[in-house]
């Protein structure tokens, strides 16, 4: 008799910023060490952090995370609906991997939700085809009572499913008992019997202390405390641009600090990890007005709405301050968005960033930039020609419009004041003497030899030693974050009660 798929499994939390994606990434690394293939999966999430999968489409950055994880390639079937906030109450929404329109919140559940559910099944069948066990995350709290009648991805989902959920509580946030009743207490007899087990998260000091806790959950509610995850002291990737909020840590060994503008519509800020990873470096995580003193680079990072946070930069005097900081010594690096705006200019006839059709850019770069309806959304990997030619850098594309020298600059034979930085020369440029750069690839710092290069570029200019270019790129720290955070997961957790209820149907 032929076995059924594994049970699904799905990551419920209280509400938004738990621990969620994180839990479901460390669930997918564990069932992997057990020999399963676990495929992760959300079926809506509102992110500007995204990521391109290798089919040319669109997910969220954090279930590519999930996916890597999984010890699998990112697909855009493990995130079927991305809601990409553009400003006025209206998001950009992505359907499998597309671009298929402009949602008002208003509207959503009236004209989106039919579309959304039947893209939620088609990435699932698409899942189901390759035989592993679902491992679904859910969106903020699932219980949200004004939204339940068209809920795309929590209950709905876990009872299409026929999943086995565990609920996840921060107990940082305070209250932890009262968020976990709470949620309980909401759900109907039907979707509360899919409840299999609790996760209490970010738990500070002797496990110890939580004991009666423990014992009382479990008295009450009838479900079992599967684990209580101590408090991680580990810089793990963002689960949104909220979370900048708290990477206030110092560095000891710091020796470089560099600025990143925390734009009003910033997106793919996950291109900035590496750089957080490096020990010599303290990023500071800055509002358009604030000061760069002290700091040895200022980076541009990628926008929904470049234009409207271009004008944004303009009214907090930003683009004064950046040539300041440029005459004391210091560097200006962008990207995509950030990218576009150090060129002379920025046009969007049709609107299509949702700001004005036109505006002046910062002037750093002798470049200007034409919005059209076509957006880029491809792997890029290409040779350096910038800061040291023939490293490797490779990345993604995710963008509207084209960015090109001014006619004046074509013009000039030796392009005097632009440098390209690779190969292909759409991908970016810097000016002369290298203290401005930009470029369209995201994930730029992950390459590790190129990223130490452009370090090395700072550090010259500090007086301080070079570092080495022989280093690995990001993506072995980022398997080493993950397999640490696994680590205390299997340490801390207790899977047994959940997978004995979730083991194959024949």
């Amino acid at each position: 008799m032929r076995l059924q798929p594994p049970t699904p499994l799905m990551v419920f939390g209280t509400g938004s910023g738990v621990g969620k994606t994180l839990m479901t990434a460390a669930l997918c690394r564990a069932l992997q060490r057990r020999g399963e293939s676990p495929l992760p999966f959300k079926g809506q999430n509102m992110s500007l952090n995204a990521f391109v999968a290798e089919s040319g489409g669109e997910m969220a950055y954090s279930q590519a995370l999930q996916a890597w994880a999984a010890g699998c390639l990112p697909q855009v079937a493990m995130n079927p609906v991305l809601l990409k906030p553009q400003g006025n109450s209206t998001s950009e929404v992505i359907h499998l991997g597309r671009s298929v329109g402009i949602a008002r919140a208003e509207d959503y559940y009236r004209d989106w939700f039919r579309p959304g559910w039947q893209a939620i099944r088609e990435g699932l069948a698409q899942l189901r085809q390759q035989g592993g066990r679902v491992i679904a995350e859910g969106a903020g709290s699932p219980v949200e009572v004004n939204l339940q009648a068209r809920d795309l991805t929590n209950l709905r989902l876990a009872q299409f499913l026929r999943a086995r959920c565990v609920l996840v509580a921060d107990i940082e946030k305070g209250g932890v008992f009262a968020q976990i009743v709470g949620t309980l207490q909401l759900m109907r007899p039907v979707e509360r019997q899919l409840m299999a087990g609790l996760l209490i998260n970010r738990f500070r000091g002797r496990r110890e202390l939580f004991t009666e806790g423990r014992a009382w959950l479990e008295r009450n509610t009838g479900l079992p405390v599967l684990g209580v995850m101590p408090w991680l002291d580990a810089l793990f990737p963002a689960e949104d641009s909220m979370d900048l909020l708290d990477r206030h840590a110092r560095k000891p060994d710091a020796e470089l600090s560099i600025a990143v503008l925390r734009l009003a519509s910033m997106s793919n800020f996950s291109d900035l990890d590496p750089l957080e990873a490096e020990r010599t470096v303290q990023l500071r995580w800055l509002r358009p007005g604030a000061s760069f003193e002290g700091c040895a680079a200022v980076v541009l990072p990628g926008s929904k709405q470049t234009l409207g946070d271009m004008e944004q930069l303009e009214q907090n005097g930003v683009p004064a301050a950046l040539r300041r900081h440029l005459d004391r010594g210091g560097s200006v690096f962008g990207i995509c968005g950030g990218y576009q705006m150090l060129g002379v200019r920025l046009d969007d006839p049709q609107q299509l960033e949702g700001g004005p059709r036109a505006c002046p850019g910062l002037g750093l770069l002798a470049l200007e930039t034409r919005f059209g309806a076509a957006k880029a959304l491809r792997q890029r990997r290409d040779t350096a020609r910038w800061p040291d030619p023939g490293l490797t850098l490779q990345g993604f594309e995710l963008h509207r419009g084209c960015t090109v020298p001014l006619a004046a600059a074509c013009q000039a034979a030796a392009r005097p004041d632009l440098q390209a930085l690779a190969e292909t020369e759409d991908l970016g440029w810097s000016n002369g003497p290298g203290t401005v750069a930009g470029t369209y690839l995201h994930g730029v710092f992950d390459s590790g030899p190129w990223r130490r290069s452009w370090l090395n570029g700072l550090r010259r200019r500090a007086g301080l030693a070079p570092l080495p270019l022989a280093v690995g790129d990001h993506g072995v720290a980022r398997e080493q974050l993950l397999d640490r955070l696994t680590d205390a997961f299997e340490c801390h957790v207790n899977l047994e009660p959940l997978l004995r209820q979730a083991q194959p149907r024949s």
